[in-house]
């Protein structure tokens, strides 16, 4: 028995470093949102590696699609959790936000110090309605995917109409549920499945709302920044269903509209920055984080970063532990899988709202017009990467 042991100690722990390594490279690799990141871990961890079938890893993306949370991320974190428990799974999530979240954050300082200086920003202009070119297709591509009949049509709608009016943090939350609660009760519709009992383990649930309502509490007592911004990403963390384009509208909201701790130029810069950048789509956040403690000199402008990072990643990271352990037996209830048109529908009218808002302002300005159209028809009509058309605004930004 005890040769055994160890000799499978090290082999596992060879296999896990490989792992990582794949993880590292994927990190760095892994440019064009969710759908692009699917296929090139297919071809790795699939084709390559053998790590896990393509059925189970379009059964582990498909439970992070209907939790809360960065798709991508709880997807890989899953399989880490697979491959070697939770502490595979802390490091896997580690390893793979690391490079975007550290360009992210160098962008938000940087930018703080070009205007701090009073260094011209101009070489981004190009950049932010490229920005908002790029929610648009990313609300057409969901649209086309989610919006299957009148019901889920006339909510995408109202979501719209409600997150543009209402254009507080607050109500997205409600927007997303309310859209959930009105398919959920169309629960007939669903084919049936047999019933397996639930064998919850809660530990991760209780995990996640304890850290929700204490820095809920501990922001409100203190008011101090830094937890408060932690509070704020946690939040959204914990309600945003669709990935990083669906997020987006909720931060403009938050820091932007209500908080006014981002103006609308540096929010669309990182915006496009971001969509340039290897890896999660939701290392924005690190960003926002640093310009948000800006005043606090380099030292707050990291520690912004730490805890806004932190915030976002967390809530799906919790969730997916806790809900992995038994999806098998919840995706058979009927209303549980009837809940996600709704929930999509939904998500799709947020990211509308979103891109209305910020092309309002652009609008009068028949260049800023003309960069939007023309990203519209690049992303649509033509192969060529997001990060590669981000670059050529920068590089005409500087040029012009």
């Amino acid at each position: 028995m005890l040769p055994y042991l160890t000799t499978a100690q090290p082999v596992r722990r060879i296999r896990y470093f490989i792992f990582l390594k794949d993880v590292l490279i994927l990190a760095l690799t892994t440019f064009g949102g969710p759908q692009v990141h699917l296929a090139m871990f297919f071809e790795r961890l699939v084709q390559k590696r053998r790590y896990l079938t393509e059925e189970e890893l379009l059964e582990l993306n498909a439970l992070g699609q209907v939790l809360p949370g960065p798709t991508s991320t709880q997807t890989i974190t899953a399989l880490g959790f697979k491959i070697g428990g939770p502490n595979l799974a802390y490091l896997t999530l580690f390893i793979w936000v690391l490079p975007a979240v550290s360009i992210m954050t160098a962008a938000g300082m940087g930018i703080y110090y070009l205007e701090k200086h009073q260094l011209s920003l101009q070489f981004t202009r190009f950049i932010q309605p490229m920005a908002v070119g790029f929610m648009v297709v990313a609300g057409y591509r969901i649209g086309q995917k989610v919006i299957k009949d009148k019901t889920t049509l006339a909510l995408a709608l109202t979501a719209t109409l409600v997150a543009y009016l209402f254009r507080s943090p607050f109500m997205t939350p409600f927007v997303i549920a309310a859209g959930g609660l009105v398919t959920a009760l169309t629960y007939q519709k669903q084919k049936r499945m047999e019933k397996q009992p639930l064998r919850v383990q809660w530990a991760n649930f209780f995990l996640w709302l304890g850290v929700f309502i204490g820095a809920a509490l501990l922001g409100a007592y203190t008011q101090l920044l830094p937890v408060r911004l932690f509070e704020n990403f946690y939040r959204n963390g914990s309600f945003v269903f669709g990935g990083g384009q669906v997020l987006t509208p909720m931060l403009y909201n938050e820091f932007v509209a209500f908080k006014h701790y981002l103006t609308r130029e540096e929010f669309l810069s990182g915006l496009g920055l971001v969509q340039a950048m290897p890896g999660p789509v939701f290392s924005f956040a690190s960003y926002i984080g640093a310009l948000s403690m800006r005043d606090m000199g380099v030292q707050g402008q990291f520690w912004g970063s730490v805890v806004s990072t932190a915030g976002i990643f967390l809530p799906g990271t919790f969730l997916i532990f806790f809900v992995y352990r038994f999806w098998e037996q919840l995706k058979r209830y009927r209303v549980v899988r009837a809940s996600l048109g709704g929930i999509n529908a939904a998500s799709t009218g947020l990211t509308a709202a979103a891109a209305i808002a910020l092309f309002e302002p652009m609008a009068p300005h028949w260049p800023s017009v003309l960069v939007v159209l023309l990203t519209l028809v690049l992303l649509l009509y033509t192969k060529i990467p997001p990060y590669a058309l981000i670059l050529v605004g920068l590089v005409a930004g500087v040029v012009l």
